[in-house]
């Protein structure tokens, strides 16, 4: 089989660079790869739903300009194709005086990106979610909520609709590359093309490496574990409630989320995984927990962060201990409000040095293009994402 270009990965930002792709160039034969089954499997089909505002990223990175344009063109896209989203708007809480200073500067970094956001007092945060107990908040209205499964599936039809193609159970197992293209090897069969372009998430460090690329980052996975409130709790949180985040990682701290269907999520927890796809405690893969084990970067962090790699350890191993993380933001839920809900894994690169790729990170070579760190907010940026990585594929159709 031939085309002109090779999407690895069938998740939101891959399918969201096919479309693109076929929208700006109708001519080209254009193909997405997936390993599973389905689309939509891993992240984005995990992804707790929330539309992210851009408030919280470096002013002038990779996150805020995507996360801003992204956000924009996901809810023009949502418009056109019917899938659910709500913008409802979230509040950023601080339980203790200790984390004024930190939400000011949150405020202040929103501000700088253009996120409409702004201080409210105890009083109007108890207004607007009366079961939430906080000194002072950020409200951001621009936040939202949106069925991302529903999105991955309306771009896959598309995709095919413009004559793209969707190849599920088709896993990559390397690159062979010619002077004139890449023929890449896969369980399904050889496919040739002009050039491929990795978006493969839990697995794009391995693909890169397969590319002949040296992204000299790791992908380590990071399971997020969450409790869903009963339908008699759900009450609890009108929206989205989030805590002050820890600004030493990139992790945005337990919180409450309202899904597009009325179910309000709790969580994620942030604990290591010891298989890529390691969605339960129990999942254990030989390989992958020894690749993260001897990674320097690994290493590193655990050396500079166990207290914190110790609280997370916790909370996935005592509902008891996860509650009181849950109960700084809504003293009101108790133990028997919570039942288990579908866990997540994060694709977090790390240096070897041991620090976290706080941005995303795309690399070019000759016939490739490499997305090697694409965590959140990825979902809300996708299309965005998907726009500026098929631009420089584009680039390299046309050399």
């Amino acid at each position: 089989m031939k085309y002109d270009i090779v999407v690895v990965g069938g998740g939101i930002v891959g399918l969201a660079t096919a479309y693109h792709l076929l929208r700006a160039h109708p001519d080209q034969n254009v193909a997405v790869v997936e390993k599973e089954s389905a689309i939509a499997t891993h992240q984005t089909g995990r992804n707790s739903g929330v539309i992210h505002s851009g408030i919280y990223y470096k002013p002038g990175s990779l996150k805020a300009e995507n996360c801003r344009k992204g956000r924009l063109a996901l809810i023009d896209f949502c418009e056109e194709h019917g899938v659910p989203y709500e913008i409802c708007g979230k509040v950023i809480v601080a339980v203790e005086e200790r984390e004024r200073p930190e939400l000011r500067r949150i405020l202040e970094c929103g501000r700088e990106n253009g996120v409409d956001c702004r201080l409210i007092s105890q009083e109007e945060l108890s207004e607007r979610e009366p079961h939430c107990d906080g000194l002072e908040a950020i409200h951001v209205p621009d936040a939202g909520i949106v069925d991302y499964r529903g999105v991955a599936s309306r771009l896959a039809q598309v995709i095919e609709e413009k004559g793209g193609e969707i190849r599920v159970a088709t896993k990559v197992e390397g690159f062979k590359t010619t002077p004139d293209s890449v023929v890449v090897t896969t369980t399904a069969g050889d496919l040739e093309t002009g050039i491929v372009i990795n978006c493969a998430g839990l697995h794009s460090d391995r693909i890169a490496r397969m590319s002949g690329a040296d992204p000299d980052v790791q992908i380590v996975p990071f399971r997020g574990e969450y409790f869903e409130l009963k339908e008699r709790a759900s009450h609890l949180c009108r929206n989205l409630i989030y805590p002050v985040p820890d600004p030493a990682y990139p992790f945005l701290g337990v919180h409450f989320t309202r899904m597009i269907d009325g179910r309000v999520e709790c969580g994620p927890s942030a604990v290591l995984a010891f298989a890529r796809e390691g969605y339960r405690f129990r999942t254990f893969d030989l390989g992958d927990a020894m690749e993260s084990m001897r990674f320097s970067g690994f290493r590193r962090l655990a050396a500079s962060h166990w207290r914190k790699g110790a609280v997370e350890f916790m909370q996935s191993l005592s509902k008891r201990y996860y509650l009181r993380a849950l109960r700084r933001l809504i003293p009101e839920v108790r133990s028997s409000d919570l039942v288990p809900a579908p866990a997540g894994v994060r694709a977090q690169a790390l240096r070897p040095d041991g620090s976290l790729v706080d941005d995303f990170l795309v690399l070019e070579s000759e016939r490739f293009v490499n997305v090697c760190n694409a965590p959140s907010p990825a979902a809300t940026a996708s299309l965005n994402i998907g726009r500026m990585v098929a631009d420089k594929a584009a680039l390299h159709l046309a050399a």
